[in-house]
């Protein structure tokens, strides 16, 4: 593999949150000077290529993948548009887990779901449902997500308040659900 590639690889996966240098330099196994001029070269054939959508940026340290600026109004115009589709089951479930636990970090939302969740938010923050609050006072200091106004036009309740109650004692626990007979099959064993 070519380390270009390798960083393109890293940077696309690390989404949003980025990467830093000296984590690049780790993870491509080469030192940081090298991995500078990498990101010379993937940003000028970027630049280079009016096929390409992407450029890479720099922002608090981390380098990111990123849309050019020439997409700005396209991507604008996408997100005020009516949502003509329904959100996925994905995106229904961190929308959920967001407007109950907001304020709360994307790692924080991956730990609930149990999968990366950074493309599913990028979508709920294109479609103008959650957005950035802040910072949470931790190392890496990672971005804090809540719902948006718009959400709550989206669901169509004046405040968080209205949200329906989640009543936990009532929700299936993923233990008891046997869904291969397997308590009545062990029953019959006996």
């Amino acid at each position: 593999m070519n380390k270009t590639a390798e960083l393109e690889v890293l940077l696309f996966v690390t989404g949003e949150e980025g990467v830093t240098l000296r984590d690049l330099s780790g993870l491509l196994n080469i030192t940081p000077s090298a991995v500078t001029q990498q990101i010379e070269k993937l940003t000028k054939k970027y630049t280079l290529d009016n096929a390409s959508a992407l450029t890479i940026i720099e922002t608090a340290g981390k380098y990111r993948l990123a849309t050019k600026a020439v997409f700005r109004p396209l991507l604008q115009h996408y997100a005020k548009t009516p949502m003509n589709q329904s959100l996925s089951k994905a995106a229904l479930e961190v929308l959920a887990i967001i407007a109950y636990k907001q304020p709360l970090t994307r790692l924080e939302v991956d730990k609930i779901r149990g999968v990366n969740s950074s493309g599913t938010m990028t979508t709920l923050q294109a479609f103008d449902l959650i957005e950035v609050v802040g910072k949470k006072e931790v190392i890496g200091n990672p971005n804090l997500y809540a719902t948006t106004h718009h959400f709550l036009d989206y669901i169509g309740i004046n405040s968080l308040e209205a949200l329906p109650e989640v009543n936990e004692a009532s929700l299936i626990d993923i233990d008891d659900v046997d869904i291969f007979n397997e308590k009545e099959l062990k029953t019959n064993e006996n």
